[in-house]
């Protein structure tokens, strides 16, 4: 009764027209005839022990199951017959702990779901692009190609069936943990974020789980990153990947700025092109046709829309940083939105609780209630961050612990021995004049030559005490990070008004301190509206330790769905860009050691956050010196 149940129910690697046309169709005619003409095969297989022993209990029959063996072989090697790369060391436990829960039998071939489930799992890595992936990077044209082969293998070639077996499992592995968790380490290219705690998602039980309920074709929004903005590129993705095929590229060579109004002999093409991008309503024409080259205001219009969406300001004006996009073909918008995708892969699991985030090529920050609830009336602000390529921001996760009003800032070293003691030759006066002053651990010090020489060996700093001059303006908000940034005040707000603006010597300026200070003290008793005014204005410095910190990122993505879930693409002033994109050229097999903190020595003590700096334990502290 077993047998024959058995052998009605095996199917053995069917071939469907998703898969790539082979000999097979050819000579067959349909998958169907073939698993006919098969089936003789197919319960040679099954009494041979192939299939059978997976349904057995005994382990002595288990461990002596020729295909078994085959399995176990490979995966103890860790080194693949044909896959490339052939070591899957990475992987390994994984592909263990899968083929463990399936007693080393074949879990693809000679099973009733071959037919379904060989082809879903072909399907997933033929259009992996459409994950932002790439389908190469899975062997997916030599799974392809080796299928036929292995489906007229004789029922004796245990090794053909359990390469070809295990190569489909490995590549689909390979495929889910690079959704799941990126491509590549972002502590390799200087991105600090936080390790996950540990590893959330078994790879191995919802691969088997879908296998028995022949759901392969659901696996990728099993494991791809739930956060609204990644949702929001994968579309975006698609809808771009068409743009670029069917959209004849735009260029202009920029001598001077077009303005309103003026000649524009390119005004035909751009007319085309911005309708074809939705920044011109579909069927519009040229004001005016007897002067096709006009920059009309309809256009203008139009170009103030495409401006909006690549951060520039919308003037109207095609300026040389308006006429670089423009000139900007769409398979780098393409390529902006992969990174962009590629970087969210990279988060751990953002907490819903209040957090604030900037990204730094947008010069941006927004303070959420809700990572996934990005809303047109939420805390956001214009930021200044730090100068590319000299002082950039570095790429961080961090908490929020505590606020001081009317800081002092004290003086980074470079800053210093670059900028002040050379205007210190003739005395003090620059340093009355930038109400700043010199200090030891032990407190003020006057300034003198013996002080001076102090200064340049570091043994003194400078700092700046609260005031109108300050740099930090009336507000410092610290998140304790190895690099020693934080966001603040500031009072050169003309910078604010420009498009770009990286200005700074790493930390980030914000627009509104007061409304960041209200949100992030807006559940602090005591502190309103008008008592954090009052701090603001004060000539003494006052910390506030927050009752609930609050997780900071400072991220960097060139491709953002903005508050208004307008897709935004940036400039990349720091060219992580172009690095992330050579990286991910043959990014190989990234190692869980990388991912977790549970798994890693070495890099968890990366994420350690410095200690606060000692202070009295109340909520509210007044320093006068």
């Amino acid at each position: 009764m077993q047998l024959n149940t058995l052998a009605n129910t095996h199917h053995y690697g069917a071939y469907v027209p998703k898969i790539k046309p082979c000999s097979l169709m050819d000579e067959y005619g349909s998958p169907t005839n073939w698993l006919r003409r098969q089936s003789t095969r197919l319960l040679a297989l099954i009494c041979l022990g192939v299939s059978a022993p997976a349904l057995l209990a005994e382990p002595a029959i288990l461990d002596a199951s020729p295909i078994s063996q085959e399995i176990t072989a490979i995966i103890s090697a860790k080194q693949h017959p044909f896959l490339l790369p052939a070591n899957f060391a990475n992987r390994s436990e994984d592909l263990d702990a899968l083929y463990k829960m399936g007693n080393y039998q074949l879990l693809w071939l000679g099973t009733a779901a071959s037919e379904k489930n060989i082809p879903a799992v072909l399907e997933l890595l033929e259009n992996a692009a459409a994950n932002g992936l790439q389908k190469d990077q899975y062997d997916t044209e030599a799974l392809q190609k080796k299928l036929p082969a292995v489906l007229h293998s004789s029922f004796n070639a245990y090794r053909e069936q359990a390469s070809y077996d295990t190569a489909l499992s490995l590549s689909l592995l390979r495929f889910l943990h690079d959704l799941h968790y990126g491509r590549v380490s972002p502590q390799v290219i200087n991105f600090n974020l936080k390790l996950r705690d540990k590893k959330t998602i078994d790879l191995a039980a919802l691969i088997k789980a879908s296998i028995e309920r022949q759901t392969i074709t659901q696996l990728p929004a099993m494991v791809e990153p739930q956060l609204k903005q990644y949702q929001l590129l994968k579309p975006a993705l698609a809808h771009y990947r068409e743009l670029a095929q069917n959209i004849r590229p735009f260029a202009m060579a920029f001598k001077h700025p077009i303005r309103p109004g003026e000649n524009l002999p390119e005004a035909g093409a751009l007319n085309d092109f911005l309708t074809a991008m939705g920044d011109l309503p579909n069927g519009q024409k040229l004001a005016n046709p007897n002067k096709p080259t006009r920059y009309s205001d309809e256009m203008v219009t139009a170009m103030k829309n495409f401006q909006r969406r690549h951060g520039l300001s919308p003037d109207g004006v095609i300026g040389k940083s308006t006429a670089v996009e423009l000139n900007t073909g769409l398979p780098k918008r393409v390529e902006q939105i992969e990174l962009a995708m590629e970087r969210l892969r990279w988060l751990p699991e953002l907490s819903t609780d209040p957090s604030i985030i900037v990204n730094i090529p947008a010069f941006h920050l927004w303070a959420l209630n809700d990572v996934n609830d990005i809303d047109s009336n939420i805390t956001q602000m214009r930021v200044v961050v730090g100068k590319a390529m000299k002082n950039q921001t570095p790429v961080l996760m961090a908490n929020m612990s505590f606020i001081d009003f009317s800081p002092y800032w004290n003086v980074p070293y470079n800053i210093v021995k670059d900028e002040i003691i050379p205007k210190l030759g003739n005395g003090p006066g620059y340093l009355d004049k930038e109400n700043m002053e010199l200090v030891s651990k032990n407190g003020v010090v006057g300034f003198s030559e013996s002080t001076l020489a102090q200064l340049k060996q570091g043994v003194l700093r400078v700092r700046q005490k609260p005031g109108k001059k300050n740099a930090l303006g009336r507000v410092k908000f610290l998140f304790p990070n190895k690099d020693d940034v934080y966001l603040h005040d500031t009072p050169a707000n003309a910078l604010f008004s420009r498009s770009r603006r990286d200005f700074s010597h790493g930390c980030v300026r914000v627009d509104d301190p007061e409304g960041l200070a209200e949100f992030a003290l807006k559940n602090q008793k005591g502190w309103d509206k008008a008592r954090i005014q009052k701090a603001m204005g004060s000539p003494k410095m006052q910390r506030v330790i927050l009752d609930k910190p609050i997780p900071v990122l400072f991220f960097y993505t060139t491709a953002f769905f903005d508050h208004d879930n307008q897709l935004v693409f940036y400039a990349d002033i720091y060219d992580h860009d172009t690095v992330l994109h050579e990286a991910l050229k043959n990014p190989g097999e990234l190692s869980d050691h990388m991912l977790f903190a549970e798994t890693s020595s070495t890099t968890e003590k990366l994420q350690e956050e410095p200690p606060l700096p000692p202070i009295e334990a109340i909520k509210t502290v007044e320093i006068n010196k």
